[in-house]
């Protein structure tokens, strides 16, 4: 059996390259034993590493070419958001660069979209993101970017129109009116939208609730005609001790000062139409006389390919 390989403290929890390795004293014998696992050609991983997803898109990134750039959902993954499939990793690249590698994806584009130190930027993944997205994931991705602020509203237009030929940039234009870089959660906007598509008065999102100039606590959203707050409540609520303590703390005050709150579960939002009406009933409850749910065309356009043009419901 071939010995255990010296393997340098900064390259044990995470992939790496051949190159890098030979340059810090590893050997190519040390290389090829079976403690190393070789995720794609010329780049490994200790075996009894558990691969993360962002150790995925590291070693794909290792194994490309320089001229290939980190893209698409893959550079939004990189940024830290759980959304879609790991793999392919995708790269957009100039020109006719052909490379055949398992779970790996070239774009190849006559110009590249803006770069950084990572990949394409975030902007304009987002864009590239747009062209094949649901209108409910665009929202989300979108809502999640603004708020970390690793993109402008101003940005993305800028982009959108500056390369209008490119895939998502239409898409992109239309989606920009709906995002709301308030939101802190995916879940948060995942209510927001739905309520909103669904033809209730939009949300707003993460308002201070004051009651004689006194700060009772952050509403997740805030329907203003009737001053209802939506509270998402999802699984760190419970497993959290100190975000369950905040919580409770926080609805008290909310009941003391007879401020009006609904709470979502994870299993409301899992039955979006059930939801919906659930904080429909809540809202005339409490003298809301506006339309009711329409679960039409414009509802349906949440989980479709976003339109070059939102419908509204019929």
């Amino acid at each position: 059996m071939a010995p255990r390989p010296r393997i340098p403290e900064s390259l044990r929890d995470r992939p790496f390259s051949r190159r890098e390795a030979l340059d810090m004293g590893v050997t190519s014998r040390q290389l090829e034993g079976g403690f190393l696992l070789r995720l794609f050609p010329q780049v490994y991983i200790l075996r009894d590493h558990e691969m993360t997803g962002s150790d995925w898109i590291t070693a794909a990134t290792l194994a490309m070419p320089e001229c290939a750039h980190l893209s698409h959902v893959s550079r939004i993954q990189a940024l830290g958001l759980d959304i879609g499939e790991i793999w392919p990793v995708r790269f957009t690249v100039v020109g006719d660069l052909h490379l055949a590698m398992d779970d790996a994806f070239l774009h190849r584009t006559a110009a590249l979209p803006p770069l950084d130190e990572v990949g394409v930027t975030p902007a304009a993944a987002f864009v590239q993101f747009c062209a094949t997205a649901t209108v409910l994931d665009a929202v989300v991705v979108g809502d999640w970017l603004l708020h970390r602020r690793h993109m402008t509203l101003g940005e993305v237009a800028e982009l959108s129109r500056a390369q209008h030929w490119r895939p998502g940039a239409r898409q992109v234009r239309r989606i920009l009116p709906v995002l709301d870089g308030g939101a802190m959660s995916v879940k948060e906007s995942e209510v927001r939208i739905r309520l909103e598509f669904a033809g209730l008065p939009r949300p707003e999102v993460n308002v201070p609730m004051m009651v004689d100039g006194e700060l009772l606590g952050i509403g997740d959203l805030l329907v203003r005609c009737v001053m209802l707050v939506l509270e998402y409540e999802g699984r760190q609520h419970a497993e959290s001790p100190r975000q369950f303590n905040r919580d409770i703390h926080r609805y008290a005050s909310f009941r003391n000062n007879a401020v009006e709150y609904l709470q979502i579960t994870n299993e409301m939002l899992s039955r979006p139409r059930v939801m919906v009406t659930q904080v429909h009933h809540r809202l005339r409850a409490l003298g809301y006389n506006g339309p009711a749910p329409v679960f039409g065309d414009r509802w349906d356009s949440l989980t479709a390919p976003i339109p070059r043009s939102v419908r509204r419901s019929r």
